[in-house]
């Protein structure tokens, strides 16, 4: 505890309580350390730096009695934080008190069709990316590909090949030594370079610091729904270039989002709709997870409420503290703005503008459980109903009450607000207040359940050292089991393996009605759970909807129909299984599967061979694999290069690549070979979705395969090595997709944080 806290509040009186997962995670990632990399902070002095920093922010605006307010203030938001209450996002709890005091997660920048423009932002955002943010752009803007450029009397290369650009800058960041930042691309459905952008995410080697999402517009969608065309406008001078049959286009996106998960969508129009400054500034881009619609230049200030912390004794919401917490929440990220040290003047010039923060909740899913009420059922969505219009309209009543204490927003403009269509907009402090955002990491130390998303599985495992396993449980399951008396060992190993409740003996009925995990929801409840929620919320939502992997292409068409219909400001899906090697078909039938001999002789090599060498990226940089062929067109022998020399990455791909020369050598076809080594992870996997490099080995093998693809045109069948979506890069466990993100929960990794 620094002086400056000590005797404000004494943080033994009200202790947080963090499981072992989350200690874990404040120990890695969040407790100040000193010079030798040592941890000199505990939990509760952590949360009573935090409280202090952004407690300062009332002596702003409260001259009189400026150290008592701040004193009170400190004590009411370490209060709400020890008891999880409520957490800010993953940079206040790290950086609030400290010398780098960058509080906000994401950031969009733009980007208009100039070099200046174009190479501005790039610096701005590795600025941003060194600080820990995240970044948001719209390459809407960008003229086509192919298009003219007057000062050079040449060509443009087009939007796609600046993505590539901002997407290598992103990389040498991280090479500079901090976490690679995630960003999100948003390209308009009538920009000419449209097909290329849906389909970009079929090449593994491209955009892997990305996700892609696609700005939908009403008109676009009116010509889904009546089968015409609809204009291609080019952005340099707003022309019509030329028309394309909306649905073709709408299945080309179904497909690939089938396929990889990507791209999602933005229904840009019903952004805007909804977007109270709308006057003042258009929206076109959000940050990397959906959730926040943001201007140009502006940044988002996010909280979460843990609603399973609010039942009484009977299992009903206690709306009169929630009501506290939700003022408490809304002051707190108002504070936020006013401390934060933004990367650019700029940013804090448009963030100070419009004051938008973005309070949420997590930990939905498991109040549902206590309350014993299903996830898909008709009494959720009520639930979700009533919660969310409490807290919007709570927040959007205590900032009316900050409004004419500190004074509104610079950007409100009453005569140009209409109600009707923009309720809950009467001169307040913060032009938006909620939002559902990705609490992967927050939720773990919460201990709770991940923002509006169902339960992912009510045991994991989690793998300690050698070949040690620890079943992390849900906390809620955990106290339910046992007081019913079916808690046992079986049953958590199979919840483990299977993730649902549904065909485990030894549970009784009339619980396994209500303990719903990820794998038993419908796409179709999950679309309508974010509807519900989206009614009552300012900004949006970061969601998945789930599909099974035997799910059609129908399937997602009908969700992405259904989020528009529903007045959703986006979507985004996961088919489990799609981020992986998809089954590929060369058209052998069994009987002609290749036979194994006892004895395989070797060949000799010939003085000459002919190859080609791949490059690919991979968590220890890049590695070259050189594939050669004999006089007969076989493949004959592989070399593979990464590193200096003597290094543990370049020995371990040099001993493979000899091991692989010697079975091709001995007689074995390139399939078995990638068989063997596709889907190898390591703890530093390279890249985003399908286009992810899980080890060295992994990445041999997706050579080998490309290259086989390459020479004979046609593609080759591997079978899927079944994962829930990668391995983790910080403990190797699996990683799950949820709220927009890639998720461990077995130490706390977010993709998003």
């Amino acid at each position: 505890m620094s002086n400056k806290t000590r005797g404000i509040i004494n943080p033994l009186s009200i202790q947080p309580y963090f499981n072992e997962t989350a200690i874990d995670v404040l120990n890695k990632r969040y407790l100040s350390k000193d010079e030798e990399g040592n941890v000199i902070e505990s939990p509760s002095d952590m949360l009573l730096r935090v409280a202090y920093n952004i407690a300062q922010a009332e002596g702003n605006y409260e001259k009189k009695n400026k150290k008592r307010q701040i004193t009170k203030r400190t004590k009411q938001f370490y209060e709400m934080m020890a008891k999880l209450e409520f957490l800010p996002n993953s940079p206040t709890l790290m950086n609030a008190g400290k010398e780098l005091q960058m509080l906000s997660a994401c950031f969009v920048l733009p980007i208009e069709d100039s070099m200046d423009s174009i190479f501005q932002t790039i610096k701005d955002t590795a600025l941003i990316h060194k600080s820990g943010g995240g970044t948001g752009f719209s390459f809407s803007n960008l003229r086509p590909s192919n298009d003219l450029v007057k000062s050079t009397s040449g060509i443009s290369s087009g939007p796609l090949s600046f993505m590539e650009v901002f997407d290598k800058a992103t990389d040498v960041v991280k090479q500079g030594g901090t976490r690679r930042g995630a960003s999100m691309a948003i390209l308009r459905i009538d920009h000419p370079d449209i097909m290329d952008f849906i389909k970009v995410k079929s090449d593994l080697n491209k955009l892997t610091n990305f996700n892609l999402s696609i700005a939908i517009t009403d008109v676009f969608m009116e010509a889904v729904k009546n089968d015409t065309d609809y204009d291609i406008i080019n952005p340099r001078n707003n022309e019509v270039v030329s028309q394309y049959n909306a649905r073709k286009v709408f299945k080309q996106i179904v497909k690939q989002a089938w396929l990889s998960g990507e791209p999602g969508m933005v229904f840009i129009d019903e952004i805007n709709r909804m977007n109270p400054t709308n006057h003042h500034s258009k929206i076109e881009a959000t940050n990397p997870c959906g959730e926040i619609p943001l201007e140009p230049y502006n940044s988002c200030n996010l909280g979460s409420i843990n609603v399973s912390k609010f039942l009484d004794g009977n299992n009903e919401i206690d709306y009169e503290r929630l009501g506290e917490v939700v003022d408490l929440g809304v002051n707190f990220l108002d504070n936020v703005i006013d401390m934060n040290n933004y990367p650019l003047k700029i940013i804090e010039d448009t963030t100070k503008l419009y004051r938008k923060i973005g309070l949420g909740i997590m930990g939905f899913a498991d109040m549902l459980m206590k309350m014993e009420i299903p996830y898909s059922s008709k009494k959720a969505i009520e639930i979700a109903d009533t919660l969310m219009d409490f807290i919007n309209r709570r927040a959007y009543l205590y900032s009316i009450e900050l409004g004419n204490k500190r004074g509104v927003y610079p950007a409100y403009n009453e005569d140009l607000i209409d109600e009707f269509s923009i309720p809950l907009h009467k001169p307040c402090r913060n032009a938006v207040r909620t939002t559902i955002a990705p609490t992967g990491t927050i939720s773990i130390l919460a201990g709770c359940s991940s923002g509006i998303e169902p339960i992912f599985s009510l045991a994991f495992v989690r793998n300690i050292m050698d070949d040690d396993e620890f079943f992390e449980v849900n906390p809620v399951f955990n106290e339910i089991s046992k007081i019913n008396g079916f808690y046992d060992a079986y049953i958590i190993r199979q919840l483990a393996k299977d993730g649902t409740v549904k065909h485990i003996d030894g549970i009784p009925d009339e619980h396994k009605l209500y303990m719903e995990s990820a794998h038993d929801i419908t796409p179709e409840s999950h679309v309508k759970m974010q509807s519900t929620f989206q009614k009552h919320i300012d900004n949006s939502i970061s969601k998945t909807i789930n599909f099974s992997k035997d799910a059609t292409e129908d399937d997602v068409r009908d969700a992405y129909l259904m989020a528009y219909e529903m007045k959703c400001k986006g979507i985004t899906i996961y088919r489990d299984g799609c981020r992986k090697n998809q089954v590929l078909n060369i058209g052998e039938s069994s009987d002609e599967k290749e036979k194994v001999v006892e004895k395989r002789i070797k060949k000799n090599r010939p003085k000459i061979l002919n190859g080609s060498t791949i490059q690919l990226e991979t968590g220890c940089g890049k590695i070259y694999i050189t594939i050669n062929e004999d006089e007969d067109g076989n493949v004959f022998e592989v070399f593979n290069s990464i590193g200096k020399a003597g290094g543990c990455s370049a020995c371990q791909s040099e001993s493979i690549g000899k091991l692989i020369s010697l079975a091709f050598r001995s007689g074995q076809s390139p399939e078995s070979i990638i068989k063997q080594l596709i889907g190898i992870s390591c703890h530093r996997p390279f890249g985003f979705g399908d286009n992810t490099i899980l080890s060295c080995s992994d990445a041999i093998a997706k050579a080998l395969k490309k290259y086989i693809e390459l020479k004979n045109g046609i593609e080759i069948e591997i079978e899927k090595k079944e994962t829930s979506g990668g391995n983790c890069p910080e403990c190797g466990g699996s990683v799950v997709f949820e709220s927009g993100c890639q998720t461990c929960h077995s130490c706390g990794w977010s993709a998003c944080s």
